[in-house]
């Protein structure tokens, strides 16, 4: 895109700026659009759960029901309560949104379709997605207000609960891959079972972590069952009890967000990304972005399907669930996976003579998957 702008006449430095504002922009305007089409595909997959109609009144089957509770959020008038303090007050909701947005940067799209493509893509998202606890954290604090603040702590022993056992995951994923790069991790599934099955959830080594990552993705982004930040029945409506208009509404774009982000990297880290489910030469006719974007859809699907049918945790649950389950195993994963491929990648003894090494990220090993090839020494 920078060499599109430079022809247009454009110095490199303002064809560079451009170009990142633009990729920006084809990032952040689709997905608040995405955003406001799941909450009607949710609300729409939770009435046919419960034999219901869901919205059908605004616009054609009731599409356009999100766009006008925005606009209704929108027109309200903003409340700040007088005990509050007003700075924080406003800035944890953006803080919440701006967060959920800036770890899209990194997603590969499509084959070369992603806005930054660094080799410490996935440290990135590990990184972005941990500062969305300062925006709980603030809100319930800055509010003044006992309920509020119970939550916020609430959510954020959840959410650093769960990190804990999703760092232990990836590290598993990183180790499989040999690299932190996203587009690397996907190219690491080409062919992975029998030659031609393209998905580390097919691998039965770490098919288990893949399911203990979509569980604690929904622990992460508090969705039910595990939405105790928000137990009507216990305090009201969590940290954002105090918030209206926008305030409220960025709250929940951020959450939205962060819950399409968590299906993203279920489907790039175990489900092969962009790349086809078969690696069948007609499959890759078809756009790798619709192949990525079907994954999340799917993903979406379980979501939604979780919510509408599992009850809700005790808080004793949610947390024994994390660190009594989750993190042993993970632990214990960890271990297993480096183990097998101590025993059957990077042992170099066993290596034949004159194989070929490939440089994958900062390791070494003499299964092709990605990167440059060098000769052995």
């Amino acid at each position: 895109m920078t060499a599109f702008f430079q022809s247009l006449g454009m110095s490199y430095e303002a064809a560079w700026f451009t170009a990142t504002i633009a990729g920006i922009l084809l990032i952040a305007f689709p997905l608040m659009l995405a955003v406001a089409l799941i909450i009607y595909s949710e609300r729409k997959l939770w009435a046919a759960f419960a034999l219901r109609r869901g919205p059908n009144v605004v616009g054609p089957f009731g599409i356009l029901q999100s766009f006008a509770d925005g606009l209704k959020v929108f027109l309200q008038e903003t409340i700040i309560p007088s005990a509050s303090n007003r700075g924080l007050f406003l800035i944890a909701p953006i803080i919440t949104f701006t967060v959920a947005l800036m770890a899209w940067a990194v997603i590969p799209f499509a084959d070369g379709v992603v806005l930054s493509d660094i080799n410490v893509g996935l440290l990135y998202i590990l990184a972005i997605s941990s500062l969305g606890v300062y925006g709980v954290i603030i809100s319930g604090w800055a509010s003044n207000s006992k309920y509020p603040f119970y939550s916020s702590m609430r959510a954020a022993a959840q959410m650093i609960s769960y990190e804990v056992s999703i760092g232990f995951i990836l590290i598993c994923v990183v180790l499989w891959a040999g690299t932190f790069n996203m587009g690397g991790i996907i190219e690491g599934q080409k062919g992975h079972i029998f030659g031609f099955i393209n998905a580390y959830a097919l691998n039965p080594l770490l098919f288990p972590i893949a399911v203990m990552f979509l569980i604690s993705a929904m622990a992460e982004t508090a969705r039910a069952p595990f939405d105790l930040t928000e137990a009507e029945s216990e305090i009201v409506a969590g940290y954002q009890t105090e918030y209206s208009s926008m305030a409220f509404a960025l709250f929940w774009l951020g959450e939205y967000a962060n819950v399409l982000l968590m299906c993203a990297l279920n489907a790039i880290l175990f489900w092969g990304g962009h790349l086809p489910p078969v690696d069948w030469a007609p499959l890759y006719m078809v756009p790798g972005i619709i192949w990525f974007f079907g994954k999340i859809l799917v993903m979406f699907f379980i979501f939604a399907w979780v919510k509408a049918t599992v009850p809700r945790y005790r808080y004793d649950q949610l947390m024994r669930l994390g660190w009594k389950v989750f993190l042993p195993i993970s632990l214990f994963w960890v271990f297993l996976v480096s183990g097998y491929l101590m025993l059957t990648r990077y042992d170099k003894q066993s290596a034949p003579a004159g194989t070929e090494w490939v440089v994958c990220g900062d390791a070494k090993h003499w299964n092709p998957r990605c990167g440059k090839r060098e000769q052995e020494n």
